[in-house]
């Protein structure tokens, strides 16, 4: 027998640029990305979410007129692609097919740019087309909402949901440049603009308790969307992303463990229930709720930790119970959650703000009465989850 060993490493390195009038005249943020690559001129392909197009009309005459401009160093190779906003374009991926078309029919190859802006789901989407182009386009993505900007345009996943599944298709595929145009946010509806301020809970309940507290003291101005305190949440945000993801953080997710899926095996599967009707946030929201319930009551937050945690959620303008909560089959939502990730199930837990830790069991009916509980809360009856619990646990 004659074994042979490979071992090699490589490095990753992609901007996250804060600006604001992206196709501005004097805005050189878009160059100086793809400049980066040093070819003479750099062709592009544009996808576009059609949320923003419809929310900011005059947007596609602005990007043609800045392709004019830079037309010595940058050529947009055709008209954008318009991409159907939200779910529906990963659920019904018939936009993925279509850009993998364009770039055949442009000779878009891998010195080319896909620049994709919009949502997480259109980024996903565009992303996901991008990789699997010539085994990957390089991607520029241009987030457009609160949600996208601090989380999903940050990391390095792309995907579509398949079989019924949330991102059952998808790639590892770093992009070449994230371009976080604050304006954007200036387009949002008030359930999309909040929707994205729980990744930026989440990411500080796990990773860092001073900007949580930072968030609980400013909940007021995020609840009215005060724009120095959303900006200042977002960059914050995307640091601990990023400080995340390349500090031992398993950006491929190679090993068991996913804490930047805090709260989401209950959130993926009430947006499979509810068919997308709930927002990604507004699911994420319920799904930190739940687990800071189980995690306190497993003993590892205090009553007035979960107590800030729920009262930031709420007062952000989250509502912490959604009827489809109930139809929700825990062991099966555990099953397909350490499906998809594999190996032993892992689901993160709260040690303290700002900490975790990992459990490999959920108990099932203590988790069940956890939904009770958010139920009764949202009817103001929660004096009967105290006696519940006592009883499981007597």
């Amino acid at each position: 027998m004659i074994t042979m060993q490979q071992n090699f490493r490589v490095t990753y390195s992609y901007p996250v640029i804060f600006t604001r009038d992206v196709f501005g005249a004097h805005n050189t943020a878009l160059l100086d990305a793809v400049s980066v690559a040093g070819s003479r001129l750099n062709r592009v392909l544009i996808a576009i979410d059609s949320n923003i197009v419809e929310s900011t009309p005059e947007l596609l005459a602005r990007i043609e007129d800045f392709g004019r401009r830079h037309r010595k160093i940058m050529e947009f190779v055709d008209s954008p692609v318009i991409v159907r906003g939200g779910e529906i374009c990963k659920n019904e991926p018939l936009e993925v097919a279509h850009i993998q078309a364009l770039t055949l029919k442009h000779h878009i190859c891998r010195h080319s740019f896909i620049l994709a802006i919009g949502g997480g789901a259109v980024l996903d989407a565009v992303g996901f087309a991008a990789a699997t182009s010539h085994r990957g386009v390089r991607l520029i993505r241009m987030p457009t909402t609160t949600l996208a900007q601090n989380d999903a345009g940050i990391g390095v996943k792309n995907g579509v949901n398949a079989f019924g599944r949330k991102n059952f298709l998808g790639t590892f595929a770093p992009p070449y440049a994230v371009i976080n145009d604050f304006d954007f946010l200036k387009t949002l509806p008030v359930r999309d603009m909040r929707a994205g301020i729980a990744e930026a809970v989440k990411v500080a309940l796990i990773k860092d308790g001073a900007s949580f507290n930072a968030l609980y003291a400013e909940r007021g101005k995020l609840a009215v969307f005060e724009p120095e305190a959303m900006e200042k949440m977002i960059i914050r945000c995307s640091e601990l992303h990023m400080e995340h993801i390349c500090q031992g953080g398993d950006p491929f997710e190679g090993g068991e463990s996913r804490p930047l899926d805090f709260g989401h095996w209950s959130a993926h599967n009430l947006e499979e229930l509810t068919s997308g009707d709930i927002k990604h946030g507004e699911a994420v929201a319920i799904g930190i709720a739940l687990d800071s319930l189980y995690s306190r009551h497993i003993g590892r937050i205090t009553e007035q930790e979960l107590q800030k945690i729920l009262t930031i959620l709420e007062d952000i303008g989250f509502d912490l119970y959604h009827p489809a909560l109930e139809r929700v089959d825990i062991d099966r939502a555990l099953q397909g959650f350490r499906e998809h990730l594999g190996g032993e199930l892992t689901i993160t837990m709260l040690r303290g703000i700002g900490r975790i830790s990992d459990l490999h069991e959920i108990d099932t009916k203590l988790m069940r009465i956890c939904i009770e509980t958010l139920a009764r809360r949202k009817e103001g009856k929660e004096d009967g989850y105290d006696r519940a619990l006592q009883q499981h646990v007597g």
